[in-house]
């Protein structure tokens, strides 16, 4: 590596909304983050499945894309 062009890197504290902190790497030293894999609602299994379904049917109605 070339001397004098990278940036420096850190152990950094990331801190999220929900309380939950770990550490990883960066280049700043501390990060504040608003969803982490503990609050999000894909990870913890609070995701909902019918928003979706609405999106697909209007996606499919648009397009006139019949359901067999």
């Amino acid at each position: 590596m070339r001397e004098g062009i990278h940036p420096e890197y850190y152990q950094a504290k990331v801190v999220c909304n929900c309380g939950n902190e770990f550490v990883t790497g960066s280049t700043k030293e501390d990060l504040h983050v608003e969803i982490c894999s503990k609050c999000h609602p894909f990870y913890t299994g609070q995701q909902k499945a019918t928003s979706a379904r609405g999106r697909i049917d209007k996606f499919n109605k648009k397009y006139g894309v019949k359901n067999d």
